[in-house]
């Protein structure tokens, strides 16, 4: 099995890499929890003064991966502990990105939706490419037709 993330340095920058093209690099458990493993060990990199998440593939993120979340709701619960369990851990996640002391940058070259749109928000920027689909009718660099939180 391939790394879901790889990690390469450079002249102090950092670049993860979301390696699940065929899955459309879906947020999976697995995903979640090596991303996390790498965002731990950046806290404590002084070396490290910027990082840069991208993806491998068409995709930057399709989001949760909903093979897995289907498969839970065969459980007892009906998945309800898996799926709350899999969602904090996606929170944690999304924090940890925040929390990061290195300024982080969504490389973002195709589609983006659910937690993979909310990956790439966690980020300090996102630079699009100019054929990533966008939620919102606008040309690249020009704001969002309505305020936003981000």
């Amino acid at each position: 099995m391939t790394d879901l993330v790889l990690r390469q340095d450079q002249d102090g920058i950092a670049t993860l890499t979301l390696n699940a093209p065929a899955r459309l690099n879906a947020l999976s458990r697995a995903m979640l929890v090596a991303l996390q493993a790498h965002l731990a060990d950046l806290v404590a990199d002084a070396s490290v003064r910027v990082v840069i998440l991208q993806a491998e593939g068409r995709a930057f993120s399709a989001g949760h991966d909903l093979r897995e979340i289907a498969a839970a709701q065969g459980s007892a619960d009906g998945g309800a502990a898996e799926i709350a369990s899999l969602f904090a851990l996606c929170s944690r996640l999304m924090q940890a990105v925040v929390a990061l002391p290195q300024p982080v940058i969504a490389s973002v070259q195709g589609v983006a939706t659910a937690a993979g749109c909310q990956l790439a928000c966690s980020c300090d920027l996102i630079v699009a490419a100019e054929t990533a689909p966008r939620p919102w009718p606008c040309r690249a660099g020009s704001p969002p037709p309505r305020p936003s939180s981000f």
